[in-house]
């Protein structure tokens, strides 16, 4: 088995139901409180005694409409809605804690760059150097409507949007203000040195933004940043621009064939091979034995509501299976929406035949990646086995029952991982990015963010 150190991110949301439609109603399930700042404050103590480098949180800008031609499945089932804003509740959780990170989803389809980068700013100051960004272009056309458009931007042209965004980004937060800008010299009677402060006159198809940036940047100037495409323009961006890379895939060898186009393609642009960070889906469901951790699961399958999992596959994917048969076998249809959702169960689901029915099942508990169930000896070494098939770096582990199978982990399995020395404890004042990549606090010299650095 792999010695490699397993990196493990935390996957949630700030909703009632993130990844397993049903299972709300648990005896065990803690959401009903998710609208309480201590019930997040919990998880976040939660994740760093168990050694998680950040809490990874996803975030929509809309509604999921498409499942029967409206919202009311959504509705009933809490499917990821009604949502919080995660930005909110960042610096909460990081005074309560001192190495876990925060991983924060934000869109640029949406977000104007000006003010998302104060945000970002601001909340890598609040955390000491612990936020990261997850970059999301959106794929919902509700989102589109409530914020003023009259539909979705065409998939592709939303990540050509999306690079210059990126570039209006990397001015502001590298190349506006000099690192030691600020001085707070009372002698002198300056407070930031008008010298170091720059206009980064931007002007392009997109964006036009002439000024300087509105806040100092924070301790890694640019925020870790993290992204999640998987269909091929994503797939390119994410090249361009991510220094770690969230798959969601059924198989490892689905998983491995996206690992290596990723890896070939950072070789390709002149990067080593393990320039970024890798990680994967995964919902864990552990118990003292075997037989108890399935015996949990046979209890999980109990609550699944598989009607508010094809809402939830509805919304990832554009596509309405309300009043299918459900025998009949999916098909593969092109969509502005979240593209790598259904081809997942279609054109790349190395030749099986996934049903309607088999869908709801599967979605129904973790999602679109792998359930692994067991002792907490059967747990890491199915953990092990991802790692070294796959050749990914980590996991973002997905809890079926809120907050519950988080809390479980840290107790079942955390202590195997560190029995093993498979897990890498982090260390008051490491930033996240350093955590992670253990590159220091700033992006690396060859990523193409760099180059709009300026030297102090």
């Amino acid at each position: 088995m792999t010695q490699k150190p397993i990196q493990l991110n935390a996957f949630d949301m700030m909703v009632p139901v993130h990844q397993s439609p049903g299972l709300w109603r648990h005896p065990e399930s803690g959401v009903a409180d998710f609208t309480r700042l201590s019930y997040w404050t919990n998880v976040a103590r939660t994740l760093e005694e168990a050694g998680f480098a950040s809490l990874f949180l996803a975030d929509i800008p809309g509604v999921y409409d498409v499942y029967g031609g409206g919202a009311d499945a959504t509705y009933r089932g809490g499917v990821q809605f009604p949502l919080l804003d995660p930005l909110v509740a960042i610096p909460a959780m990081a005074a309560v804690t001192q190495t876990l990170g925060f991983g924060v989803t934000a869109s640029v389809t949406y977000e104007q760059p000006y003010l998302l980068a104060r945000t970002l700013s601001t909340l890598d100051h609040f955390t000491d150097g612990r936020v990261a960004w997850n970059i999301v272009t959106s794929y919902q056309d509700s989102a589109a409507r409530n914020l003023g458009m009259q539909g979705q931007i065409p998939h592709d042209e939303r990540y050509d949007r999306a690079d210059e965004y990126m570039e209006v980004m990397y001015k502001l937060f590298e190349g506006s203000i000099e690192p030691g800008a600020v001085r707070a010299d009372a002698e002198a009677n300056v407070f930031v040195d008008p010298a170091k402060v720059h206009d980064i006159e931007h002007s392009g198809a997109f964006f036009s933004v002439p000024g300087q940036a509105l806040t100092a940047p924070g301790p890694q100037r640019t925020p870790l940043l993290f992204q999640a495409g998987s269909s091929s323009r994503g797939q390119q961006f994410a090249l361009d621009h991510a220094e770690a890379i969230f798959l969601s895939g059924g198989t490892t060898k689905l998983v491995r064939r996206w690992v290596d186009g990723i890896r070939d393609g950072l070789e390709e642009r002149g990067r080593p091979r393990d320039a970024v960070k890798i990680f994967t889906l995964a919902t864990i469901v552990v118990a003292d034995t075997d037989e108890e951790a399935q015996q949990r699961f046979d209890e999980y399958r109990r609550h699944v509501d598989t009607e508010s999992a094809l809402a939830l596959f509805g919304g990832w994917t554009g596509v309405d299976l309300a009043g299918a048969e459900p025998d009949a076998p999916l098909e593969y249809v092109a969509t502005d929406a979240n593209q790598s959702a259904l081809a997942s169960f279609t054109t790349l689901s190395d030749g099986t035949t996934w049903t309607v029915r088999d869908l709801a099942e599967f979605v129904a508990i973790g999602g679109r990646g792998p359930v692994i169930i067991g002792s907490p000896a059967t747990v890491v070494d199915e953990l092990e086995r991802w790692m070294q098939e796959t050749d990914i770096d980590g996991f973002n582990v997905s809890a079926a029952v809120r907050p519950a199978d988080l809390e479980r982990f840290g107790r079942f399995v955390t202590p195997e991982l560190r029995r093993r020395g498979l897990l890498t404890e982090g260390e008051a004042g490491q930033t996240v990015r350093d955590r992670t990549l253990g590159s220091g606090p700033w992006l690396a010299d060859d990523h193409q963010g760099a180059s709009y650095r300026v030297s102090p």
